[in-house]
């Protein structure tokens, strides 16, 4: 699973190769060049516009860049950096090129907001999603459904389950308002499920004079739901893309941010619901 890239990712990241306040350490620029070309991000690089900047900045800049121009470019530059650091000693406090434990910890708790884990040596991991439950499982599926809305593919499944963000939050979602939920159930039973534990309406309900209509959109929102359920490839993690073969990666992109939104939006219902 890529790294995740936020701006605050991006600010703790820069942070990391920031010596302008020290001993200069490695990374060199001269190894930045070569991670920033690497993950063909050289159009964002300022220093290869020309610009005079220290390392901070420069990373800063080249990520801000590529989270607008090439995400999955940033994803790979802030995997490359982090792999770096820990090559050179950047985590290791006896090194020359241990950068701090202060920049350490923001950076921990950068990746942490996103649902990943940074250990103590640097290895950065996608938080286990089946060990958390409560308002810890809320934050790592909000975590989730920020990355589905930027059409970020491998958010479409959950790290360590063999869910898909859909299907994660409804289970979530029934867990927190009924205690459980039919583990054998199926995608549209389940959702079903917590429509019906939110006051939402579905497919199922049939249409009263003078309803709201947020109704409509309700079950417009469960037919999309079961829809994009059917485009899953259902081998599920560790088995490549998660969409059938037949889906294009444009379908595959509005797929995934249409479970963003979806996801968003029940979270929101839930919470606006939620019983005392």
């Amino acid at each position: 699973m890529p790294a995740p890239l936020t701006d605050s990712v991006i600010f703790a990241m820069a942070r990391l190769v920031d010596d302008a306040q020290s001993d200069t350490r490695e990374p060199s620029h001269s190894d930045l060049e070569y991670q920033i070309n690497r993950a063909k991000l050289t159009a964002g690089d300022p220093k290869a516009q020309g610009q005079l900047v220290g390392k901070a900045k420069r990373i800063r800049g080249t990520l801000n860049w590529a989270i607008e121009n090439n995400p999955s470019g940033g994803e790979a530059l802030v995997e490359s950096l982090l792999s770096y650091l820990r090559a050179c000693g950047g985590f290791r406090p006896s090194s020359p090129n241990y950068v701090g434990a202060d920049p350490i910890a923001n950076v921990v708790a950068a990746f942490r907001a996103e649902s990943f884990t940074l250990t103590d040596d640097g290895e950065l991991r996608p938080q286990v999603l089946e060990n958390l439950s409560g308002a810890a499982l809320t934050d790592a599926l909000e975590s989730y459904i920020r990355r589905a809305k930027r059409g970020v593919e491998d958010a479409a499944l959950l790290a360590g389950t063999g869910k898909d963000l859909l299907e994660a939050t409804t289970a979530h979602i029934l867990v927190e308002r009924n205690g459980s939920y039919p583990q054998g159930a199926n995608f549209e039973g389940l959702l079903g499920m917590a429509f019906v534990a939110m006051d939402l309406a579905t497919p199922q309900h049939p249409v009263q004079q003078g309803e709201p209509s947020q109704r409509k959109a309700e079950r417009a929102m469960f037919t999309l739901a079961c829809a994009l359920n059917t485009m899953r490839n259902k081998l599920g993690t560790g088995h490549g893309r998660p969409w059938l073969s037949s889906i294009t990666d444009a379908e595959a992109r509005a797929a995934v941010q249409f479970m963003g939104t979806i996801a968003e939006w029940m979270l929101h219902a839930h919470a606006r619901k939620k019983g005392p």
